[in-house]
């Protein structure tokens, strides 16, 4: 099966892969949950899964943190990639700083910069590398992991 046009926004749908994509130039950061939000909410209407409301807060949340942290930090545009496949959802960031993301020791006093370490807490599995031209941040969450907790 090729791919087939699935959202005005670019989504696919290729063997069990629903991917969409969007470059983010300047404070896109509202637009990127948006469309995280509508990007699972199509997944479960137009493909069936089960999507828990947990599921779009977190990518939500995991989204906003990580496009932020691209737009504070790296010159330029940025890129936002969101695919599923099985029963999860990758959330990918690149930008064009070469430098990788450290989360900081646990600190009560600090006010601020907290947010790796609360994507680091609330999703699956988080990586980040290098790339020829800056770096990709990605993160993993389950669609469903409370089944009493799904979208009706």
């Amino acid at each position: 099966m090729g791919s087939v046009p699935a959202g005005e926004d670019g989504t696919t749908l290729h063997e069990q892969v629903i991917q969409t994509s969007v470059v983010l130039d300047g404070d896109d950061i509202a637009r990127a949950r948006h469309l995280a939000t509508g990007f699972l909410t199509r997944v479960q209407v137009e493909c069936g899964l089960l999507v828990s409301q947990r599921a779009i807060d977190l990518t939500q949340l995991v989204v906003s943190e990580l496009v932020t942290n691209a737009r504070k930090y790296a010159p330029g545009r940025a890129l936002l990639d969101l695919s599923v496949t099985g029963d999860t959802v990758e959330i990918a960031v690149w930008d064009s700083a070469p430098v990788l993301p450290v989360a900081r020791a646990a600190d009560a006093d600090r006010v601020g910069q907290h947010g790796l370490e609360i994507v680091m807490a609330a999703v699956q599995n988080f990586e980040v590398r290098r790339e020829d031209i800056g770096k990709r941040v990605t993160a993993h969450i389950a669609l469903a992991d409370d089944p009493n907790d799904i979208l009706a």
